[in-house]
């Protein structure tokens, strides 16, 4: 079984060794392997999209978690090391398209920062700017996600929300950076 991003929180030492091995201990007890799908989260986005064209819509925010949560109903889904196993899962859903939208922005910036230039206009750089907001979120997050483990005071919970924090701050960017909620 691969849990990467508990693998990376754990060496960071935002998951403690206890927490990691309590969910690895409980992991190997129930012996099944829960089952993670993004089905449910990107039609509940799909949804999201048709009903708000503007993207405008706080709806869409409903959606983070689905496919994590249904997940959770397989199989080993409700062990501690399966509902990290389904909340890793949508983590990398959310953080493929979070680097994708990224992408995307940086793209269209550097384009809107080269007309600029041509006009000779002294305004500042849009991709400056969008790299330093996302070098501040990053710190953000996962300071935000420490706090949120802290919360569980070194009991095994403190993984799942760990991870979760991390889904839905991970997805809220994602969003952001797709053009939700924009001017």
């Amino acid at each position: 079984m691969t849990i990467s991003i508990t693998k990376t929180l754990a060496m960071k030492g935002i998951l403690g060794p206890s927490v990691l091995a309590a969910g690895l201990i409980a992991g190997a007890a129930a012996g099944a392997e829960p089952v993670f799908t993004p089905t449910a989260t990107e039609a509940c986005v799909n949804e999201a999209y048709r009903t708000s064209p503007g993207l405008s819509g706080h709806a869409v925010l409903d959606c983070v978690g689905r496919a994590a949560g249904a997940c959770m109903m397989t199989p080993g889904g409700d062990t501690t090391v399966g509902m990290m196993v389904c909340l890793d899962g949508e983590l990398g859903y959310w953080d493929a398209r979070l680097n994708a939208a990224y992408a995307g922005r940086i793209a269209v910036a550097r384009e809107q920062d080269a007309e600029m230039r041509e006009i000779g206009s002294a305004a500042s750089s849009i991709e400056e700017s969008l790299r330093a907001m996302q070098r501040a979120w990053i710190p953000f997050r996962d300071a935000s996600c420490l706090y949120e483990q802290a919360q569980w005071m070194g009991g095994t919970g403190g993984g799942p929300a760990t991870l979760a924090c991390h889904m839905h701050e991970t997805a809220r960017q994602a969003l952001k950076l797709e053009g939700w909620w924009g001017q």
